[in-house]
C-alpha cells in the first residue's frame, strides 16, 4: 500500500511516516492541507491519513475536493475533536473512518488495513495472491511456501506483495523503489538488488522450483519457470 499522511504537527507527521515505513508501507508526508491535496491528486494512493486541523486548507475541505475530483482514495481522518457530531460530519464530508487523538499507531495501522479490506472488490484485488505453491495474505500479511510460514522483514514482504500484485509481469527497479523504498530511481543505487537477493534467499532456497527471476534489462519478476 502507497499511504498518504497529511498532518501539520512535524513530529507527529514524522512519527506516523516513519512508522509506516517500517511496517512496509510506502508512505509519503504533506505539512499542510494545500500541499497534501496537490499530492493525492497528482499520485495515486491507497489510502490517505489526513488531519482536520490543517493551515491553508483543513482536512475536510481536502476530504471534499477529493471527493470532487472523483477520488475515490479511502480516507482516515485524524483529529482531536471526540464528539459524535464532529465524527459524523468527518465521515459526511466523504471519510471512510475517524480516528482521535491521541491514538494507538497499532490501532491506525489495523484501521488502514479495514481500509484496504473494504476498496480491494471495488479495485478487484484479490484477498489472496499466490503463484504455484507461494502465497501471500496481505490482510494478515503472512506468507507461506509449501505450507511452511516464510519470516519476512517488512521490505522484504512489501516487496513480494509489489512482485505478486504484477505475477508473471517484470517490475522494474525504479517501480520498486518507488512502492517499496518511497524514493525516486537513483541509477547508481543497488538496494532493490540486494532486497531481491535477501528475498530468494527466503522464499526459493530449498526449493526445485524457483518463482523470483531476473527479467534481463527490465527488473524482476514472479512466475513459474
Amino acid at each position: 500500500m502507497r499511504i498518504l499522511v497529511v498532518e501539520d504537527d512535524s513530529k507527529l507527521l514524522s512519527f506516523v511516516v516513519g512508522g509506516l515505513r517500517e511496517a512496509g508501507y510506502a508512505a509519503d508526508g504533506a505539512g499542510d492541507g494545500k500541499a497534501g491535496l496537490e499530492m493525492a491528486l497528482a499520485a495515486p494512493y491507497d489510502a490517505a491519513v489526513v488531519d482536520v486541523m490543517l493551515p491553508g486548507l483543513d482536512g475536510l475541505s481536502l476530504v471534499r475536493e477529493l471527493r470532487r475530483s472523483g477520488s475515490a482514495t479511502p480516507v482516515l481522518i485524524l483529529s482531536a475533536k471526540r464528539s459524535v457530531e464532529e465524527r459524523v460530519k468527518g465521515l459526511d464530508e466523504g471519510g471512510d473512518d475517524y480516528l482521535t487523538k491521541p491514538f494507538s499507531f497499532e490501532e491506525l495501522l489495523a484501521r488502514l488495513r479495514a481500509l484496504a479490506r473494504r476498496a480491494a472488490p471495488e479495485k478487484g484485488a484479490p484477498a489472496r495472491m499466490a503463484v504455484a505453491d507461494l502465497e501471500l495474505d496481505p490482510v494478515s500479511r503472512r506468507v507461506v511456501r509449501a505450507g511452511r510460514a516464510v519470516d519476512l522483514q517488512a521490505r522484504e514482504y512489501a516487496l513480494l506483495e509489489c512482485l505478486l500484485r504484477n505475477a508473471g509481469r517484470p517490475v522494474t527497479r525504479t517501480m520498486i523503489l518507488e512502492k517499496v523504498f518511497d524514493y525516486r530511481f537513483d541509477p547508481e543505487t543497488n538496494v532493490v538488488d540486494v532486497l531481491v537477493h535477501r528475498l530468494r534467499d527466503k522464499v526459493d532456497a530449498g526449493h526445485e522450483v524457483k518463482l523470483i527471476h531476473t527479467v534481463r534489462g527490465v527488473g524482476y519478476a514472479v512466475r513459474l519457470p
